[in-house]
């Protein structure tokens, strides 16, 4: 009977090993990488206040993370240029669709909205999408999870001259 013992002792120290060699991989992985199931609950959006501010189910703002398009509903400011197309652009993809939140290192800003990567049920990443099309750009006057590939999509954006990049000479 001991030798029996012996390879399972072995065999449950490797699966160990391994379950711990794939969460050490893993914890480089953004939340969400793998599937965009892997979140929390889908919501709705309910309506797209600009490019980059949705309004869900139960009242609940949100400001996208890394994330800035032009003004379109700011009432202490005139509606910038190409504001409208970059709240349309993200009307398309959200207003009345499921979506899922994803957080970073803090849960509000400061005027109380819930600021998240938000996930469309295809897949898309809506924040990084905004960015990729041109109709927004990198925000990152604070620092969040996904600052140089966000800085990537819109290097790309421009020399593409995708939306808001378009008018720029």
């Amino acid at each position: 009977m001991p030798s029996i013992r012996l390879p399972r002792r072995k065999l449950g120290l490797l699966f160990f090993l391994a379950l711990a060699l794939l969460a050490w991989l893993y914890r480089d992985l953004p939340r969400g990488f793998l599937s965009p199931q892997s979140g929390g609950p889908w919501r709705q959006c309910v309506r797209v206040v600009d490019g980059d501010t949705l309004l869900l189910d139960g009242d609940e703002r949100v400001r996208l993370i890394g994330v800035d398009t032009p003004e379109s509903v700011d009432p202490r400011r005139p509606v910038e240029e190409f504001g409208k197309e970059a709240a349309a652009f993200t009307r398309r993809l959200a207003e009345g669709r499921r979506v899922r939140l994803e957080f970073d290192q803090e849960p509000r800003d400061r005027y109380g909205r819930t600021l998240a990567y938000v996930y469309l049920e295809d897949g898309t990443f809506l924040n990084a999408e905004i960015i990729r099309q041109g109709y927004g750009h990198a925000y990152t006057r604070f620092p969040f999870r996904y600052t140089e590939e966000f800085r990537s999509y819109e290097r790309e954006a421009r020399e593409q001259r995708r939306g808001l990049w378009a008018a720029v000479h």
